[in-house]
């Protein structure tokens, strides 16, 4: 009886032990409300870019960089404790409160507006013609006691109201604010994946006072050129590999060897005026950079003196803690960049 009793024993240990492994993989596996951000991938802009016409035969390339964000858990979460390339945020923090899909949608947005960006500047520096065509409004923010709010998507293009097309925003809100709150509104947009779409709500009175419908907007632009420039990022979104396709389109268009052989890789936002923005993450694009075999890295300097609000001495930091012998090189402007390469 006393043998059978401690064979019960025994068992009972046995699949409490085995319980609490299988809870603990499971907390362990189990995603959270936060995010975990890391190094991500170095990516040849050769085979994303193509001029039409052109071929990039010089020795060398261009990269841009990314970051991996996922859903983090508790073992993403320990391991970030021991990795200061890894960083935990909050959902509000990372997402500023949208969904996946509207997050995704925005950092399309984001994405197609640094390539038209960088097609325009890349001509722009090379003296070369282009056109720009007005396509429509962006949608960048629904409010909630807009009638469109469960029709519209963030990134559509509204592209005509009440059957009526516009050549700037500017129009188009002329036109609105010229309607009587309650009166119906037909718009037309089109959706990032090139569907089109018709709805119907209501006029509304907006923030300002003035009529609406209910929409924060900015201008949707395409620059058209000869040769055609196409770009294909794959899912990669966001804006900050605005200055490396940049200087990828140029070197295609132009024909100059700007690499003299060297692996660069760089981060940046392109903006209108050439300016290169800052970005998140820079800690992580030098990692996955000098991880990759890069000699240069090409980085935004705000001019600061904080490591808070320069990327430029946020990815020196970065390049010290990985003792590696790529290059940080520092640039505010497109011209920078050119610059430096071309010297």
């Amino acid at each position: 009886m006393k043998k059978n009793k401690h064979k019960k024993s025994r068992k009972f240990k046995w699949l409490l032990s085995l319980a609490l492994v299988f809870i603990s993989i499971i907390a362990l596996i189990y995603p959270t409300s936060y995010y975990v951000e890391m190094p991500g991938t170095t990516e040849p802009l050769g085979k994303m870019v193509q001029v039409a016409g052109k071929k990039d035969e010089h020795k060398g390339d261009f990269f841009l960089t990314t970051v991996q964000i996922a859903r983090a858990n508790l073992a993403t979460m320990i391991y970030s404790h021991f990795n200061s390339f890894t960083t935990i945020y909050s959902e509000q923090q990372m997402t500023g409160g949208l969904n996946n899909k509207q997050f995704n949608l925005v950092n399309q947005y984001y994405m197609q507006t640094a390539q038209n960006t960088a097609i325009y500047q890349a001509f722009k520096q090379a003296n070369k013609p282009y056109t720009i065509s007005y396509k429509g409004v962006y949608v960048l923010q629904i409010s909630k006691n807009s009638t469109f709010k469960n029709k519209l998507q963030l990134a559509d293009t509204i592209t005509a109201v009440d059957g009526q097309n516009f050549k700037s925003s500017a129009e188009m809100i002329d036109y609105v604010s010229k309607q009587k709150v309650g009166d119906t509104v037909t718009i037309e947009y089109t959706r990032i994946d090139g569907s089109k779409h018709k709805s119907t709500g209501k006029y509304i009175k907006i923030a300002n006072g003035k009529t609406g419908i209910g929409i924060s907007l900015v201008d949707h632009t395409e620059v058209v050129t000869d040769p055609k420039v196409e770009i294909n990022a794959g899912a990669i979104g966001g804006p900050s590999a605005g200055m490396m396709f940049t200087l990828e389109i140029y070197s295609q268009l132009t024909g100059k060897d700007l690499r003299s052989g060297r692996e660069i890789a760089g981060t940046g936002t392109i903006e209108e005026d050439g300016t290169i923005g800052q970005i998140g993450g820079v800690d992580k694009k030098v990692a996955t950079a000098s991880k990759e075999g890069a000699e240069v890295f090409l980085v935004p300097d705000s001019g600061t003196k904080k490591n808070s609000t320069n990327n430029y001495l946020e990815a020196k930091a970065a390049a010290q803690k990985l003792n590696t012998k790529m290059k940080i090189i520092p640039v505010k402007t497109i011209q920078d960049a050119l610059d430096y390469l071309e010297k």
